[in-house]
């Protein structure tokens, strides 16, 4: 077991940590509101985002593998500074609110289990995050999140608990159900939001270049273009395959499970951390809570350094700051100090009284509303020559790119004629 433990994280990259933090809290909160609410009536988006997930995260992979640079770095060399400022600004709120949701939501869980004031609770976890994200050396914070992958298995294990009509799950699957009103329309916005999200963008295209220093590719951020071989281009498509397939098959095994446990109650929305416990219930009985709490912990502390650490990559590079986890406190202060106020913002957040759960929700929304702008920019680098030269995207990763980036810039302007 152990030896197999070790073979997933040596070769787990970049790719496969970014699949996985994409399942964070928010993540199981949206699909388990979907499964809850809409019954299997929108399984099929599990398999529908696949493609288009792999399109943009393999987008990022290359530019970062490629140029030795991140996003923002590169939006600045080539692009007018109002958008510069415009992207950064869209991550940093995004990543805030969402940072916000995740501390709740650990926070919740936590309380499920140990009768403790809910404000102790984030105060806790943010302070525990923050010094596991300065001081951990970035080798071991690594091996730490691969191995915090593993917490997601229980989502899929419960599946295979519950007495399933395979023959329509299938169905449901592979023939997409569409309903014309706002709750369902609402719904796929947050789904798309929280599976091609702003701060995934950020974050795996400047792991790339952190894997590269490591690696001694390069020296440094931004200081010159690495050595790429053929051979290190296709291992950063197989590691984001992996990454996107297993992200997208905990989204199918969660929507399944919710469905089948809560999906017959009636719902209309889910409100409590509660709530989406009891669907682990088949499987863990009276530990529901207990196994619920451990996989939105162990999501929760994945995720939210690298939705700290995505603002962090963007900011410090809009302002030529010293970056990346590889370096200490000392040696890029600038970095880590918008990793803590990106967290200590997150943790006011949870001073207003929001619900954890919905704010989840609300978080995968504004991730959908946010995100269109951002992959435009991408698929324009992408697509420059001078940037990525022979290693701009085929046919097949535009039509993909272009085709996501028009659905969600749809449901974007939906959104908005819906509040008229």
């Amino acid at each position: 077991m152990f030896a197999f433990l070790k073979r997933i994280k040596k070769s787990a990259g970049p790719g496969v940590i970014t699949g996985v933090a994409d399942d964070d809290p928010a993540g199981i909160a949206t699909y388990a509101q979907t499964g809850a609410v809409f019954g299997l009536g929108q399984l099929w988006l599990a398999l529908f985002t696949f493609p288009f997930m792999f399109a943009i995260q393999e987008m990022c992979g290359r530019i970062g593998t490629i140029t030795g640079k991140g996003l923002t770095t590169l939006i600045q060399e080539n692009y007018a500074k109002p958008i510069l400022y415009g992207a950064v600004s869209l991550l940093v709120f995004a990543n805030t609110i969402n940072i916000g949701a995740d501390l709740g939501a650990m926070a919740s869980a936590i309380q499920l289990l140990v009768p403790v004031s809910f404000i102790i609770c984030v105060c806790v976890l943010t302070f525990f995050t923050i010094l596991a994200v300065v001081y951990i050396p970035y080798k071991t914070y690594v091996s730490i999140l691969k191995y915090l992958a593993l917490t997601i298995v229980a989502y899929i294990i419960t599946a295979f608990t519950i007495n399933q009509n395979w023959t329509q799950i299938l169905y449901a699957a592979i023939v997409p159900h569409i309903e014309w009103n706002t709750a369902f329309i609402l719904n796929i916005t947050a789904m798309l939001g929280t599976t091609i999200s702003p701060y995934l963008f950020f974050w795996q295209t400047g792991e790339e270049v952190e894997e590269e220093i490591v690696n001694k590719k390069v020296q440094d951020f931004n200081t010159n273009s690495p050595k790429v071989a053929i051979s290190d281009i296709s291992q950063m498509r197989i590691d984001t395959t992996i990454g996107m397939f297993v992200s997208n098959l905990v989204t199918f095994f969660i929507i399944i499970t919710a469905a089948s446990t809560l999906g017959s109650s009636g719902l209309t929305s889910i409100t409590s951390a509660a709530q989406v416990a009891e669907s682990l219930r088949p499987l863990a009985g009276d530990f529901a809570f207990l196994l619920f709490a451990f996989g939105i912990i162990g999501t929760g502390l994945l995720a939210v350094p690298v939705l700290a650490g995505s603002a962090a990559y963007a900011v410090s590079e809009a302002f030529g700051w010293k970056e990346g986890l590889s370096k200490t406190f000392s040696q890029a202060r600038g970095f880590y100090v918008i990793i803590i106020l990106s967290m200590v913002v997150g943790l006011i957040v949870n001073l207003f009284g929001v619900n954890p759960i919905a704010m989840l929700y609300y978080s995968a929304i504004l991730n959908g509303l946010l995100a269109p702008p951002l992959m435009i920019l991408i698929l324009l680098i992408a697509n420059n020559k001078k940037i990525l030269g022979n290693n701009v995207n085929g046919k097949l990763g535009n039509m993909f790119g272009i085709t996501i980036t028009v659905i969600m810039s749809a449901l974007t302007v939906y959104f908005f004629y819906s509040l008229l």
